[in-house]
């Protein structure tokens, strides 16, 4: 069997490994992050990082070129409809007409629970104008349907609470939106480990997108190499397909015509 490509509002992309940009130590350990990632899609929290509004400090797109990246704004540190909308016009004006964006709107400031009667209003909005919205969402099969009725390119679910490092807390529901969806399904938010980002590939998922993993890892470059090899690995092994699981033992070698 052969892969399907990995296409997202008409864009085929090679990697299915999608990175963010924040909380590394610098910009350079950032570059050294992203390059080893090898990833082709960059997000960006166009109100905390800087990619020309400020032409007094460093900005992000000088050493993550839009050349090579898609860069993928997202409206982290939003908790209302409005803000992610203002936001999301923002980075369009930025980056030059830009429509793909990432829409996440926050509940509260303890969980980043996604605010699912505000993003459904967010992406409404948006598509209206002409973006193309990759949303995070929680885990209900329901609601990422609707996204996608609504207009979204792409929906993606949260493993487990952003920056939390727990894994996939409901695999089932995750396999309950993949199969339900007709557009791709990327997990967002909760990744720990590279065994993690391999789970969610084996579950069906067409990609997965991550910071804290990386970033917060001892060794982060070295972790950016894990999550890529990871995410091939599993999407293989998804594809391969797993062998049935059994309730006793099965040789390996035939039972017939034994010496």
């Amino acid at each position: 069997m052969t892969d399907t490509p990995f296409v997202i509002a008409g864009k085929t992309y090679k990697s299915r490994l999608l990175v963010g940009s924040g909380k590394y130590k610098n910009l350079d350990e950032t570059k050294l992050a992203t390059d080893t990632a090898q990833a082709d899609i960059i997000t960006v929290a166009i109100r905390r990082t800087n990619i020309g509004q400020d032409a007094d400090k460093p900005n992000l797109l000088d050493i993550i070129s839009p050349e090579k990246y898609t860069i993928l704004p997202n409206t982290a540190g939003c908790y209302s409809a409005k803000d992610a909308v203002r936001t999301c016009q923002l980075a369009r004006e930025l980056l030059g007409g830009h429509n793909l964006v990432k829409l996440e709107v926050l509940g509260d400031e303890k969980t980043l629970y996604p605010n699912i009667i505000e993003t459904l209003s967010a992406a409404q909005i948006l598509t209206n104008d002409g973006f193309d919205i990759m949303v995070y969402t929680n885990d209900d099969p329901i609601i990422a349907k609707e996204l996608e009725n609504i207009g979204c390119v792409a929906v993606m679910p949260l493993a487990s609470l952003i920056g939390s490092g727990q894994g996939i807390s409901n695999p089932a529901n995750i396999k309950l939106i993949k199969e339900h969806a007709n557009v791709p399904v990327l997990i967002d938010a909760g990744i720990g480990c590279a065994s993690d980002a391999a789970k969610a590939m084996e579950l069906g998922c067409d990609g997965v997108l991550m910071n804290s993993a990386i970033a917060n890892a001892n060794n982060p470059i070295l972790m950016a190499s894990a999550m890529k090899h990871a995410v091939i690995a599993g999407r293989q092994s998804f594809i391969a397909g797993r062998m049935m699981k059994k309730t006793y033992a099965n040789a390996s070698s035939p039972m017939k015509n034994l010496i």
